[in-house]
């Protein structure tokens, strides 16, 4: 696979991850996830997905994709809670903000192309929003793409319910002042990607999904991958939980839905430098990154690729609330130890 670090920088950003976990336990975390951080690792994946479940979570997949060996897959956990339905690995999982690596490479493709700009504003794009949000002249779709907008997020409105569908959420941000100077800071936003989708749309003249799907998951053999939970039968999807509500938050429509397996081999694709021409290579680099996690109501995930071990490592959580972000990355760090134990 493509170097994206170097080892030196790998092993830099390995410990500062490290600290800011532990650091994370000491002030914030139940003190049971801090003994649990602190346990001796199991000797294999299989038993660690066991242990998630020990520790609260109802459902877990775990698929491990190290280069010049066969993918690896796990579960552990309910599927379907309420039908006793255990999990398995080749459920569809809803994968949050993880599409944003979807979106930030269909804009590259365009962008390559010649059919967008990413140095012109969003107001360049959207006219309309001139007025409505503040500093659209000044916004470049390149400081959108990399969270430096200052565009409020939509998701940390007083008015935001992860439980409801909304029609038009841009509408919770339109008319409120920007959270910093365009480019003077880094703010998360996922408001960003939602007008990033609007302008790609706008200027195809179809709507962007089907731009990827005709330019990346059909390419790349990504058939399990799905722009909502409209489009599959909803018993292949795995339910997802909050802590405290013994909903199923499923049926809510809260964007792609794919197998961890059809994660795995896009990040896999993305970093091995066979994806990209090389122009899209450069202009992709210097706009995202190569890794994401995602959270919606029910589901959190995470896909990366490790240099070091030459591997990618995708989780599925269908378990959140209270603490469980945290959790989830203990998990999911252990896993990543284990892996590099066994090398």
């Amino acid at each position: 696979m493509m170097l994206v670090k170097n080892k030196k920088t790998l092993t830099l950003m390995r410990i500062a991850a490290f600290i800011v976990t532990i650091m994370s336990i000491y002030f914030f975390a139940p003190w049971q996830f801090a003994l649990y951080y602190l346990q001796p690792l199991p000797a294999t994946i299989k038993e660690q997905t066991q242990e998630a479940i020990e520790q609260g979570v109802d459902g877990i997949i775990v698929y491990i994709h190290i280069q010049g060996q066969q993918p690896e897959s796990f579960a552990n956990g309910w599927h379907n809670r309420d039908q006793k339905i255990p999990a398995y690995a080749t459920a569809l999982f809803k994968i949050g903000s993880i599409r944003k690596l979807y979106d930030a490479s269909a804009l590259t493709k365009l962008a390559s192309a010649g059919l967008i700009d990413v140095d012109k504003t969003l107001a360049d794009y959207l006219p309309s929003l001139i007025g409505r949000i503040e500093n659209a002249d000044k916004i470049t779709l390149r400081m959108m793409v990399k969270h430096r907008s200052g565009i409020p997020n939509y998701t940390d409105t007083d008015h935001f319910d992860w439980s409801i569908t909304y029609p038009d959420p841009l509408a919770l941000v339109l008319d409120t002042p920007a959270d910093f100077s365009p480019n003077a800071d880094y703010g998360y936003s996922n408001t960003n990607y939602l007008l990033l989708r609007k302008i790609m749309s706008n200027v195809l003249g179809y709507d962007h999904n089907q731009f990827i799907k005709n330019e990346i998951l059909t390419p790349l053999g990504l058939t399990n991958t799905f722009e909502s939970v409209n489009e599959i039968n909803l018993a292949l999807l795995m339910s997802g939980y909050y802590v405290g509500y013994e909903n199923d938050f499923k049926a809510l429509d809260q964007g792609y839905v794919a197998t961890a397996q059809d994660v795995g081999d896009f990040i896999v694709a993305l970093n091995n430098g066979t994806f990209f021409s090389e122009q899209e290579q450069a202009l992709y680099a210097s706009l995202y990154k190569y890794e994401h996690t995602g959270w919606v109501l029910g589901y959190s995930s995470i896909a990366r690729y490790y240099k070091d071990i030459d591997t990618v490592v995708v989780q599925f959580i269908n378990t959140n609330g209270n603490d469980t972000v945290l959790l989830t990355e203990i998990i999911y760090n252990r896993i990543i130890d284990i892996l590099t134990a066994q090398q």
